[in-house]
């Protein structure tokens, strides 16, 4: 049974004639008979009573005329659906990334690209909490542009041969706490004094990594009371007084202006990083193309918000890119 079979029998039904449905399908008469007379032999019923003129449905007909327009539409539909999704996956950008710049750096990173390339279909591949999955889904193929962290101490695990990146700005994790009574942070960190209450990104993140290194060249007594990979998370423990955590500036800059949160350490216990988008080298679709080379070529924002929520201040100059990692914003997110 072929799906032209039953659009034959709706014409046909709709016109009652074999000469004016061969004319509307744009098929002989004699291929138009031949293909109904192939759908009756396949149903073992006739669908048409041809003794009369004009032609009428018989009563196996009109039972079977409903459901021959349900399939049709149920299958147009379909078709329908998936070039839909077909279209859409070719245009679509998809990004692995890690929580805190999915919420900090890249609404502002994608309204800016929008102003050159106009509007954009994004989807976040899956996110996963380690620093080393969300690399995985570049390094498998599975998204489009892998947008992190990154420090020479905890490059992502990239082959530098394969995939390439663009340093897009930087940004400090900072110690915080809420403030006592007196202003002064509730749960301070000093190096060598009593144990800091510690609300810790546990093993597996960028972050994890980066104070493990810091804490490994300045030993100090901790207490972790808390663990979460994300820094929303820990964010909210830190408001709640539960203790200290490094957390990006621009996920606090609104608390640290309005005094809920202050800095629990002073700047030499600040971790930095930079914020950079990654690719696969190969060639790849047209929009991906298009939205590198946009990144590529993008100015700095105006003010220091125009690429991340919250604003931020600007933590210092930029180091000179090359054309592979050529800045888009020396902003941190």
């Amino acid at each position: 049974m072929e799906l032209k079979w039953l659009e034959d029998v709706l014409s046909l039904s709709t016109t009652l004639s074999f000469s004016r449905a061969a004319r509307e399908r744009n098929i002989t008469q004699s291929a138009l008979s031949r293909r109904v007379k192939q759908l009756e032999d396949w149903l073992g019923s006739p669908l048409f009573d041809r003794s009369s003129y004009p032609i009428r449905l018989t009563e196996a007909g009109r039972t079977f005329l409903p459901r021959a327009q349900e399939i049709i539409r149920q299958v147009q539909g379909a078709r329908q659906e998936l070039r839909q999704l077909h279209e859409d996956a070719a245009e679509t950008l998809t990004f692995a990334t890690l929580n805190t710049l999915s919420l900090t750096y890249f609404p502002g990173l994608i309204r800016r690209m929008e102003e050159t390339l106009g509007p954009l279909k994004t989807r976040f591949c899956e996110q996963r909490s380690s620093f080393g999955g969300n690399v995985a889904l570049l390094d498998r193929g599975e998204c489009d542009f892998l947008l992190t962290y990154a420090h020479e101490s905890v490059p992502p695990e990239l082959d530098p041969e394969l995939f390439t990146y663009r340093r897009l700005g930087t940004e400090r994790a900072i110690p915080v706490s809420i403030p006592g009574e007196s202003g002064e942070p509730l749960h301070a960190f000093r190096s060598g004094e009593t144990p800091v209450r510690l609300l810790s990104y546990g093993s597996s993140t960028f972050f994890a990594r980066r104070l493990a290194l810091l804490f490994a060249e300045r030993p100090t007594p901790l207490v972790t009371v808390y663990e979460n990979p994300m820094s929303v998370g820990l964010k909210a423990m830190v408001l709640a007084g539960r203790g200290v955590a490094w957390v990006p500036e621009s996920l606090v800059v609104e608390e640290l202006r309005s005094g809920q949160l202050v800095p629990a350490a002073d700047t030499s216990w600040y971790v930095s990083a930079e914020i950079r988008l990654y690719r696969a080298r190969q060639q790849s679709r047209l929009p991906v193309e298009q939205f590198w080379a946009a990144v590529a070529e993008a100015s700095p924002p105006a003010r220091p918000d125009d690429m991340a929520r919250p604003a931020l201040a600007r933590h210092g100059p930029s180091r000179p890119a090359s054309d592979d990692r050529k800045s888009v914003a020396s902003t941190p997110a």
